[in-house]
């Protein structure tokens, strides 16, 4: 049996996770979705789309999707989703999860890398996020778990644009992209979200298909020499951003969640790569929410697809190098605090 894509829709209590799933799951898309919820709060997927409920609290929809929530834990849930599938008790092509407003993604990622049951069973696609535009600069200046839920994000959508002004909503963007810069954003609207920006996304996806986007990090934000910081224009006036503070302290909130970009056109050294990110990892993966890369290796005609969650990470080949193409490596951090200079200098030092 092939593997089942998993994806976790994340984001703030009243970003409006619920009406998202609901379009999702009555959307005339033929696929038969497996929705589990950690929480069945006044927002549960609404009643009238369900068909009947059983007694293990997996409901059957009139699409044929399927709904639980979580009982024991998630691992024990998605476990026993795969078995009921694959004894033919239960129809479904893939699972969304929708976790509580207040949590972390992080954990929730790693069930399907941990656990060596679900990892042969699925498949983990991506992490969405919802941000609520009204509400979203009070909620990250006051919430890590909604900064948390920003930098885990392989996909933003943004709700509630229509509540805010122009000016306002491009403040935000601006801000989610300096803490987030590999996440496309998108705006929806009453939660119409298009199904190609919601599945299919490959955001943990680590084989020779995946080839970080062409404009990762595109030159608009973030085309800066790897030992620079994050290189604004005069017209910049995020409030996180403190210019013209040598100290480099940030003047108003100032996000504890940022991303950084490694460039090198030198070749790392395999081994002395590994065993810095293993001390690294060590000492600050707790706060690493998400690293990933392109990788020139010495020794390798293939590019290195490499990215970690937290403590976990891993690293895959690539398609070639192509001729004439120059070779260089990229890679971006998404982290809680985290020490730039230690970092930035400790990959320059593995290089050959």
């Amino acid at each position: 049996m092939s593997l089942i894509p998993a994806t976790i829709l994340t984001g703030f209590l009243g970003a409006g996770k619920t009406t998202v799933l609901k379009r999702i799951l009555t959307e005339a898309h033929g696929q038969k979705i497996a929705v589990i919820e950690n929480e069945f709060g006044e927002e549960n997927i609404d009643s009238d789309i369900l068909v009947s409920d059983t007694t293990e609290q997996i409901i059957q929809m009139s699409n044929g999707c399927i709904c639980c929530t979580i009982r024991e834990d998630l691992r024990a849930t998605l476990r026993d989703l795969a078995e009921k599938k694959r004894k033919g008790e239960l129809d479904f092509d893939r699972v969304v999860i929708e976790t509580t407003g207040l949590a972390d993604p992080g954990p929730v990622a790693q069930t399907f890398f941990m656990d060596d049951e679900v990892a042969e069973s699925y498949l983990l696609d991506a992490i969405v996020t919802l941000v609520d535009a009204k509400h979203a600069p009070e909620q990250l200046n006051d919430r890590q778990e909604a900064r948390r839920q920003v930098g885990f994000a392989d996909q933003i959508f943004i709700s509630k644009s229509e509540l805010v002004s122009a000016e306002d909503l491009q403040a935000l963007q601006h801000r989610l992209k300096h803490m987030n810069p590999r996440a496309p954003q998108h705006t929806v609207h009453f939660g119409d979200v298009a199904i190609k920006n919601f599945f299919d996304l490959r955001g943990f996806n680590l084989n020779a298909k995946l080839d970080i986007d062409p404009d990762f990090l595109s030159a608009e934000d973030h085309d800066h020499e790897h030992h620079h910081g994050h290189d604004h224009g005069e017209a910049c006036d995020h409030p996180s951003h403190g210019h013209g503070d040598p100290s480099g302290h940030h003047h108003h909130v100032d996000d504890d969640v940022k991303s950084f970009v490694f460039k090198s056109e030198r070749a790392f050294d395999p081994a002395k790569l590994e065993d810095f990110l293993g001390a690294i990892v060590n000492i600050y993966g707790p706060r690493m929410l998400r690293y990933k890369g392109v990788l020139y290796m010495q020794g390798s005609e293939r590019k290195v697809i490499f990215q970690g969650v937290h403590q976990l990470m891993g690293s895959d080949l690539g398609p070639a190098w192509a001729p004439g193409e120059t070779k260089n490596s990229k890679m971006v951090f998404i982290g809680i605090d985290l020490p730039k200079d230690i970092l930035l200098q400790g990959m320059e030092q593995t290089l050959v």
